[in-house]
């Protein structure tokens, strides 16, 4: 009786495994590049999130601002996968110590680098003010939209079946925050 493997039935399912993994790939580099958005995505959301909560409780506008990076070099940009939420505007002063006395009054800022180094961000404004009420001020002629892509993994996709995922994150007129899928209908609970 003999025991162990053959050369050949190891040349075997080594073949089998590369194909297995050659056949994986392209999906598995999708779902890499989707989740870097998704990720981006979710940021925003919970900088804008923190945004709103924070002009509630403090009853007072607080800011969520887009920037080109957070350090002292820092500018407003709608394409700034950065962003700072504070009380004043935080431009050239990015990387000042959180605080509620010293301006620019800076209650958290995030890196874009922080998981989502290759999104992309493409908003209709670089800040978002909302009042002690938690509504957007001034009020804005509609939805203010935060489009998140990621060139590295190629196109976003066009139909709901395939493809890396761009999302978008909206803001409503009336303060209300909520992320949503482009491809999708505007009837569909997760279509803009």
């Amino acid at each position: 009786m003999q025991r162990g493997t053959s050369l050949v039935e190891l040349m075997i399912g080594l073949a089998i495994v590369a194909l297995l993994f050659v056949m994986g790939a392209p999906s598995f580099f999708s779902w890499i590049q989707s989740s870097q958005i998704r990720t981006s995505a979710e940021a925003i959301q919970n900088g804008l999130h923190l945004a709103r909560g924070e002009a509630v409780r403090r009853n007072a506008a607080v800011r969520f601002q887009l920037t080109t990076d957070v350090t002292a070099a820092c500018a407003l940009s709608t394409t700034g996968g950065n962003w700072v939420v504070s009380l004043d505007d935080p431009s050239g002063a990015c990387d000042s110590v959180a605080s509620d006395t010293v301006a620019p009054r800076i209650i958290q800022a995030r890196p874009a680098a922080e998981g989502s180094a290759n999104a992309v961000v493409a908003a209709g404004q670089s800040a978002i003010v909302f009042n002690g009420l938690g509504r957007v001020t001034p009020v804005p002629a509609g939805n203010i939209d935060i489009n998140i892509s990621n060139p590295t993994g190629g196109a976003c996709a066009t139909s709901s079946t395939a493809g890396m995922r761009c999302l978008r994150v909206r803001i409503s007129t009336g303060g209300q925050i909520r992320m949503c899928d482009p491809i999708l209908a505007s009837t569909d609970p997760q279509g803009c």
